[in-house]
């Protein structure tokens, strides 16, 4: 059957899908969605049909709302054809597809247990211009390169209604991204003034996925992109100093040292890492850092020589220990060699 055509059936039988859930769940308002939970199963249109992506493999199903703006909005399609236990292959051509590598590398970052959005870059210097064009899968940076045809297995789960604003931000549109960074932003605000601090981490880091969805739209170092960019790294230095009060100082120095590679000017970014530096004894690093915060902001002059008269204080403690530890060391290896 040809793929138009046999779109047209699938949307005319979602239409009347629809028609069914509401008779069944309620007639729909403003303040209500549809969740349903689905496993899927990826496969391209070669002879082997090669699995992509498994959810049963995972172990987990998904669970997307329907009518909230899904990036793989075929899905919505697809998923309101089926009844519930139903099992169903859909073939979709590239128009469907496009998009699919960025859907799937956020599902395979949740199911690896990390954030959906990689929004710390292991590079440094001029690769960090090129590192938005992977994906950090071999696979999906192949489809982005080359959209092709895929078929996908799914089985519905289930089906139910969702009250209210769904707050996940992996179901949110660009547009409620944005809108809802500023309140992350300032809920993780308070509750690092309150001490919570692991608590103000989930808010910033909440904030910072929101912002890199949209931003991995954009086309790098262009005018938006640059402007999310700078949304992205003040909620990231937060997380930094949270990491600080929480004594996760080598966490600290991974994510400032990648604000630095990418914008060596940032002098709040050699701050933070100076002072992380400082917590694990890396005297030569510190020192360095907090110099190059002089030369980019000579207004932090006294903070910069009050971290640095205890990082002095500190380091003559540590050296006085090790003096003493090399004394009993060698009063104990007098005492092994002495005669009996």
């Amino acid at each position: 059957m040809h793929f138009s055509l046999l779109f047209l059936i699938i949307t005319l039988a979602a239409l009347s899908i629809f028609v069914w859930l509401f008779s069944l769940l309620g007639s729909p308002s403003g303040s209500f969605l549809l969740q349903v939970t689905f496993h899927f199963r990826t496969q391209l249109c070669d002879e082997e049909r090669t699995v992509i992506d498994d959810s049963r493999v995972v172990g987990t199903p998904m669970e997307i709302v329907i009518g909230n703006m899904f990036k793989l909005d075929i899905w919505e399609t697809l998923l309101s054809s089926m009844r519930i236990g139903e099992v169903a292959e859909f073939w979709c051509d590239i128009i469907h597809t496009g998009i699919y590598p960025l859907v799937a590398k956020s599902m395979r970052r949740i199911a690896e247990g990390k954030d959906p959005v990689d929004w710390h870059i292991h590079t440094c210097g001029m690769a960090n211009m090129f590192a938005y064009h992977s994906l950090g899968y071999d696979d999906l940076d192949e489809l982005m390169k080359e959209p092709k045809p895929l078929y996908f297995v799914m089985e519905l789960i289930r089906v139910r209604k969702n009250e209210g604003s769904f707050t996940t931000t992996w179901a949110m549109s660009d547009k409620e991204r944005l809108k809802v960074v500023p309140v992350l932003h300032g809920q993780g605000n308070k509750l690092y003034k309150q001490g919570h601090y692991q608590d103000a981490t989930q808010k910033y880091k909440e904030a910072i996925i929101c912002l890199k969805n949209v931003q991995m739209k954009e086309k790098a170092w262009e005018a938006p992109w640059l402007k999310l960019e700078k949304m992205g790294n003040t909620l990231t230095l937060n997380y930094c100093q949270c990491l600080l009060r929480m004594e996760e100082y080598y966490e600290a120095i991974e994510h400032t040292s990648d604000i630095i590679n990418q914008h060596p000017g940032d002098y709040k970014a050699f701050y933070l890492r100076g002072k992380a530096h400082a917590e694990v004894w890396n005297e030569a690093e510190a020192r360095q850092d907090f110099s190059r915060v002089l030369d980019l902001d000579p207004g932090m002059k006294k903070a910069v020589k009050r971290d640095l008269a205890v990082l002095n204080m500190r380091m003559e403690e540590k050296n006085q220990e090790d003096r003493n530890k090399y004394k009993v060391t060698q009063t104990n290896e007098a005492d092994a060699n002495a005669p009996v």
